[in-house]
């Protein structure tokens, strides 16, 4: 029976206080954790347990923590009807939380303030430890260590990039040890350079290969180190404007990212849609990581269901969004010579525009999506031709069985380049056309499916280094370069984990403000009278509004029909509330402040949220 190892969660809990059992015998459904540490199979086991909180994917059933659409919505990429949601305001009552259940919290796209995962990764490495000579060999130790070190480096990196300054654990803390209990936070710095180290022992010890080659292994390992240190470079040199820490870390991930590119078992031999889309992406080469879905096992999701195009979507993709789209030409809208570059509704966009705007957009005005703009990504071409008939099981409700890549060869490449431009501006090697034809010129390289061919879509021209465009839209604090490389990631991963993440390590959180980027407050171009005439009727009336190009709204009356045509606005939309600097990092509860002064210590708040 093929084993989906993605998918597996612990079969067991470690209790690690003990108890008065009933007459005293041993339980026959917990672990005893005085004789579980005895074997390898018993360690993979217990690491299995992280798989379902790290390597989350599609997530399950109706799950939407840390998952693509359902989760990751809020970025200035997205727009929804009435008023947008908002940053918080004022430091909550309580962030705390001990479980080990998946936490999210979507205005900062990563967990609460919790280190139950921090606790249960170091238990994971003391235990190896005591594993050491009796029943693991050098190798295997060495790999298990960095197994464990991985995910308390994962975990890290979360909390860092939600809160900043925490405190730092390199150990079980006991009850008793309340000065460690109850430390004040360590700087985000320090904490880094532990995860840092932790990362630099993964690269050297954990195992290329475990066996099935969904196990974690250093590739994967790679793919997620190559993340977390560029996220940490940049906010070193954007945040704090420190060069040493934001080189170390730079380096780091281009080291990380190298180990990946250079093993040859990965290729861009997928086209974009079907790296989302499959029901088994088992063999795909772009996939370094996957979460497989069977419903024979009851493991289901709901994300293919809310791209369907029956079922709404708002948030939804904004002006802002579609404009980045790069042209097939290799030039922003504005400075290409391509026909029709510059008409902004959705059939010459998707007629002029990168492949991955075709294969992530549907190519007509919907109704069901708050701007017009439909995201229909993560699902396969057929599942969509069932609108308006009876889903099959796999394309509705939450029993949806399309694969998610965890880890792909596009976002390492990403990483890479972004790293090595960033290195460049502080002293570093220049980026040289290599380079680029590495990582994204490879990207656009990728294959075309039958359907994007049919509709004449072609490949995106390469990126020269003697031609990098100058976008007139391009922020003057930003080089071309780094503003195109911003411009792919932002393309590749709509509705992903990234762009949230990105805005905020590129102290570009302005981004976020309607009243400073009008665009994210609008959908494409609709000529209402051809396109969608379904909505010129009496519903609509006093609510239907399109914006000319010359800034004129126009709204819907009843009679004058012929003139909506325009940038559609969505209903009743209102910019968000103003917000500071202070949400890019969130406060800790009162509560939480509250007990480490009932018990004489002192728990520091975020900056700016006193």
């Amino acid at each position: 029976m093929k084993r989906h190892i993605i998918i597996l969660l612990s079969a067991v809990t470690i209790f690690l206080s003990g108890c008065n059992e009933f007459l005293d015998r041993p339980s026959l459904t917990t672990m005893d954790d005085g004789n579980y540490w005895t074997s390898e199979s018993n360690l993979r086991l217990f690491s299995n347990g992280f798989y379902a909180n790290y390597f989350v994917g599609y997530n399950s059933t109706w799950g939407v923590d840390y998952a693509p659409l359902r989760g990751y919505y809020f970025s200035d990429d997205f727009t929804s009807s009435g008023k947008q949601s908002g940053f918080e305001t004022q430091a909550p009552a309580s962030r705390a939380s001990v479980s080990e259940t998946a936490a999210w919290m979507t205005t900062y796209a990563g967990p609460t303030w919790n280190f139950a995962w921090v606790r249960k990764s170091n238990l994971f490495l003391e235990r190896i430890n005591t594993m050491k000579s009796a029943y693991l060999t050098e190798e295997a130790y060495k790999h298990w260590s960095a197994v464990a070190r991985f995910f308390r480096g994962y975990e890290y990196s979360r909390l860092v990039s939600v809160f900043g300054d925490i405190p730092y654990y390199d150990k079980v803390v006991a009850d008793t040890e309340l000065d460690l209990l109850y430390k004040d936070r360590d700087s985000r710095t320090l904490v880094m350079d532990k995860v840092y180290d932790d990362f630099v022992y993964v690269l050297d010890n954990m195992r290329l290969a475990d066996g099935n080659a969904q196990y974690l292994n250093r590739y994967i390992a790679a793919g997620f180190i190559s993340r977390f240190m560029l996220f940490e470079g940049t906010w070193q040199k954007y945040h704090l404007n420190n060069t040493e820490k934001a080189k170390k870390y730079l380096e780091l991930a281009v080291t990380a990212a190298n180990l990946v590119m250079n093993n040859g078992a990965y290729q861009f031999t997928s086209d974009f849609r079907s790296l989302f889309g499959s029901q088994d992406l088992a063999g795909n080469k772009e996939v370094i990581m996957y979460r497989h879905y069977d419903a024979a096992l009851s493991i289901t999701h709901h994300v293919a269901s809310y791209s369907n195009l029956t079922e709404s979507q708002g948030p939804a993709p904004n002006l802002a969004l579609a404009k980045s789209f790069i042209c097939a030409d290799g030039k922003p809208y504005k400075l290409s010579t391509l026909a029709n570059a510059s008409k902004l509704d959705i059939k010459s966009m998707v007629a002029t525009r990168d492949p991955r705007f075709e294969a992530t957009f549907w190519d007509a005005p919907m109704k069901e999506s708050a701007t017009m703009l439909y995201a229909c990504k993560f699902i396969d071409r057929v599942g969509v031709t069932y609108y308006g008939k009876t889903y099959p099981a796999m394309y509705g409700s939450n029993t949806n069985t399309n694969d998610y890549p965890v880890m792909r060869l596009a976002e390492v490449v990403l990483n890479w380049i972004e790293a090595k431009a960033e290195l460049a501006t502080m002293g570093g090697a220049a980026v040289s056309q290599s380079d680029l034809d590495k990582s994204i010129n490879a990207i656009r390289n990728r294959p075309l499916d039958a359907t994007a061919i049919a509709k004449g879509i072609v490949k995106t021209a390469p990126l020269n280094i003697g031609a990098i465009p100058n976008d007139p839209d391009r922020d003057a604090d930003v080089p071309a370069l780094l503003w195109e490389i911003r411009r792919e990631r932002r393309m590749e991963f709509v509705y992903e984990h990234t762009r949230l993440m990105d805005i905020k390590r590129w102290k570009k959180i302005n981004y976020m403000s309607g009243a400073q980027n009008p665009d994210i407050l609008l959908g494409p171009w609709v000529n209402f009278p051809v396109e969608f005439p379904a909505w010129l009727v009496k519903e609509k009336e006093n609510k239907l509004k399109v914006k000319k190009a010359d800034g004129t709204v126009v709204t819907y009356n009843g009679t004058n029909g012929a003139e909506m045509i325009g940038y559609y606005i969505p209903e009743s939309v209102a910019d968000r509330d103003a917000f500071t600097d202070k949400v890019y990092l969130s406060p800790v509860g009162n509560t939480q402040i509250s007990e480490y002064s009932d018990k004489g210590y002192k728990l520091t708040q975020t900056p700016l949220w006193n």
